[in-house]
């Protein structure tokens, strides 16, 4: 019989190859039976590759939310995961947990049409997602956003620093996981766009800035998400200015060498050594 762990995730996302372990308090039930099984529980089991709820987990219960759930791939990864948080003696270190590794990567990239000199073509480096992630409060649409710790202290910081200056700062996206990238490239070439379309707008899945948990996109109120509009509003030019006091640094300016458009919005934490 397994051992429950009792210890709340509380500002944590747990991390593995197929299956994320989110605090139970931060997510919306999509449901009355996952609103009773979340409503006793400290964690929840989320399926990485479609982010289907799989299990709530309580000090007391599993509260399985799908058929099957002994069968679902990997799952032993994440009770590995909840071991190692109830086994930490002096608190929980998110960024000494690591990465995780490049899983079955490599055939995705090759189901796309892709090789290995994409990285070469674009100068982009394979990102590995991180085992662990800290809560940095909300994006513009209510969701929670994950980024390194590093990246998430910087984060509530410069966002505040800017307030003060009447400057507000909203993040539009943090952390995605290889999966979620995947599913942006397989919703565009439903829609008819080629892969060589795409890879002037998103990264490869692997390739992406926002795997490693360190990018943001970063809007205003009152602009569009992801529009170079944005480099027209008082919050892009008080960015311009200050992000670097914050670690912070625009990723994709006009003529980057990765053959990415312009992105504005697009800022990763990358703090002076």
């Amino acid at each position: 019989m397994r051992r429950l762990p009792t210890r709340p995730l509380k500002t944590l996302l747990l991390n593995t190859a197929q299956i994320e372990l989110w605090p139970a308090d931060v997510l919306r039930a999509r449901g009355n039976a996952d609103a009773r099984a979340l409503a006793g529980a400290h964690t929840v089991l989320r399926r990485k590759q479609d982010g289907r709820y799989l299990a709530a987990v309580s000090a007391h219960a599993v509260h399985p939310l799908v058929p099957g759930l002994i069968h679902e791939p990997r799952l032993d990864d994440a009770w590995d995961a909840l071991d190692r948080l109830e086994g930490a003696t002096r608190g929980f270190d998110a960024d000494a947990q690591g990465t995780l590794p490049l899983h079955a990567l490599q055939e995705r990239l090759h189901a796309l049409g892709l090789d290995d000199r994409y990285g070469d073509r674009s100068g982009l480096a394979l990102v590995a997602e991180p085992a662990a992630l800290a809560f940095a409060g909300r994006d513009r649409y209510r969701r929670p956003l994950w980024l390194t710790t590093a990246a998430a202290r910087a984060w509530l910081t410069m966002q505040r620093a800017a307030y003060g200056e009447g400057i507000v700062l909203d993040a539009i996206s943090g952390y995605r996981s290889h999966d979620y990238q995947l599913g942006i490239f397989n919703r565009k070439l439903a829609r008819g766009q080629t892969v060589d379309e795409i890879l002037t707008v998103n990264a490869a899945p692997g390739y992406s800035e926002h795997h490693g948990g360190c990018a943001l996109d970063i809007g205003t109120p009152g602009e569009p998400p992801a529009e170079t509009t944005f480099e027209n509003t008082p919050a892009f030019a008080w960015l311009t200015r200050h992000a670097g006091d914050f670690g912070y640094t625009m990723s994709y300016p006009r003529d980057n060498p990765h053959g990415i458009v312009y992105e504005p919005w697009h800022w990763c934490h990358r703090p002076a050594a």
